[in-house]
């Protein structure tokens, strides 16, 4: 699967998530976990937690950056559990797909009413 099938699988499992749950007012691990386990259920390989090393002038960093999700180690995803989206969270994950070298990430805010409104796409390169 390419980046744009894995984002579209993402986005569909995000719903059925949303809908499965109820609307805001879990915490963010919870939405996690349960959309990990979503798109496992699909047939998706999906890496949770997953540590990425950090280089700074060509030297490996103590401190790692651990990325939510890792679907089918091309897309990540940035989950979520929020009243109000911030830019900052978008300038974080094109950080995070710069540090890991990957072209795409989804921002997955279960915090909105409607989960589609609160999804957005950061590209790095694509």
């Amino acid at each position: 699967m390419n980046e744009n099938e894995i984002s579209k699988a993402i986005v569909v499992s995000a719903i059925e998530v949303h809908r499965e749950l109820g609307g805001p007012g879990l915490l963010e691990n919870i939405y996690e976990e349960a959309l990990c386990r979503e798109l496992t259920t699909r047939g998706l390989k999906v890496q949770r937690q997953f540590p990425v090393n950090v280089e700074y002038k060509g030297q490996e960093l103590g401190k790692r950056l651990v990325l939510d999700l890792l679907v089918e180690n091309k897309v990540i995803v940035e989950v979520k559990s929020v009243e109000k989206h911030n830019p900052l969270y978008e300038a974080q994950l094109l950080t995070y797909l710069r540090t890991s070298h990957k072209k795409l990430g989804l921002l997955v805010n279960f915090g909105e009413r409607y989960v589609t409104q609160g999804v957005r796409r950061i590209v790095n390169g694509l």
